[in-house]
């Protein structure tokens, strides 16, 4: 007997699908080399501190990218040449596995901003790094990802998502009228790293009598460790945005030294004139410590052998900025002729050091 083998009519092949696969590996492939090839464009093109940025937050997650690429690439390659209906439970796993390995390469992104990448940018300006914001940060970043990956996840599989927010609204409003306290101190942390009147390490003093240096700002609270006692003493951020807060670190004051030089020996009244008409030509201007300011009298001899008077005045001037202190030392120059004005009115000769000597001196707390 014969036996006859039958050979299908016709082989179908789906081109379509074919090119969208192979299109789908060319894009894959590109995307790796891309990655790979990246570090060596961006020092070529891009700035140092981008560059600095990549090696910080992006090299060290280099698997963790290749990984959420092939997941992704393996899903979109499902659905090119399979019918949704038939692969829906593998392509939700899929999707569900991406959603998740993106979320986790989001976090660590923020992770390596907020602990590595800012910290190493406060030390390289010489700023003063606060932890305790950076843990704020982190978390708000970590928020906003997850959110934006449930929100994702949701709407591309038909889940209403806002329905169930909605549905949830009630309780929300419950819960926050609960917490409406702790929001408040929420937002008193928020307005304090905006507004920044002070910052860590600062001395501050408080009208309730408080004074002491800044160990923390935190996100509800503010550590403040007393000066003399040394407690801490721990304040609710509303309450510092509603009183008057003195921060002592932020003013600067600098000492202006002035040498008059009297070609004889002055007596002890005349030095008694001097200093008050030094003390009346300086008592109106502005930012001026009149309790601080020193006059001193040395008698000596010149080159010549001359019997001479010097009197070496010490002003303080007190600030908070570089134009401030620019004005008050030209109005302390302005005094400084109102000075020699008055003396030759008394008859009283000398000369006048110019220019001034400016000397920065902390302030004393």
């Amino acid at each position: 007997m014969t036996e006859t083998i039958q050979i299908p009519e016709q082989i179908v092949i789906d081109l379509s699908k074919i090119l969208q696969i192979f299109a789908i590996a060319v894009i894959g492939i590109v995307v790796v080399i891309v990655i790979r090839k990246l570090p060596e464009l961006i020092e070529r093109i891009i700035s140092t501190e981008i560059s600095e940025a990549y090696k910080i937050i992006i090299s060290p997650n280099k698997s963790l990218i290749g990984v959420v690429i092939a997941i992704a690439i393996s899903e979109i390659t499902l659905l090119a040449v399979t019918p949704y209906s038939q692969v829906y439970i593998i392509e939700i796993t899929l999707s569900l596995i991406l959603t998740i390995t993106t979320t986790w390469l989001g976090s660590q992104f923020a992770k390596k901003f907020f602990d590595v990448y800012l910290i190493e940018a406060a030390f390289r300006s010489d700023q003063k790094a606060n932890s305790d914001l950076f843990v704020v940060g982190k978390f708000i970043a970590n928020f906003i990802i997850l959110v934006l990956a449930i929100i994702i996840f949701a709407q591309t599989h038909q889940v209403n998502v806002f329905g169930i927010i909605a549905s949830l609204g009630v309780g929300g409003v419950a819960v926050a009228f609960a917490a409406q306290n702790t929001l408040s101190q929420l937002l008193g942390g928020i307005v304090l790293y905006v507004d920044r009147p002070f910052v860590v390490d600062d001395y501050i003093g408080l009208p309730d009598g408080t004074f002491g240096r800044v160990e923390s700002i935190g996100l509800r609270s503010t550590k403040i460790r007393s000066s003399g006692k040394g407690t801490l003493i721990i304040i609710p951020n509303n309450s510092l945005t509603q009183v008057n807060i003195e921060n002592f670190t932020a003013a600067k004051k600098v000492m202006s030294i002035l040498y008059l030089t009297f070609y004889r020996q002055v007596d002890i009244e005349e030095q008694a004139l001097i200093r008050q008409v030094i003390l009346a030509s300086t008592s109106d201007v502005f930012g001026i410590e009149p309790r601080n300011t020193d006059i001193t009298f040395k008698n000596s001899q010149n080159s010549n052998l001359q019997d001479i008077t010097q009197a070496q005045i010490t002003f303080f001037i007190l600030g908070s900025g570089k134009v401030s202190m620019d004005l008050r030392r030209q109005m302390l120059d302005n005094a400084s002729q109102r000075i020699t004005l008055k003396l030759k009115e008394y008859g009283i000769a000398f000369d006048i050091e110019q220019p001034s000597i400016y000397v920065d001196s902390p302030i004393t707390v």
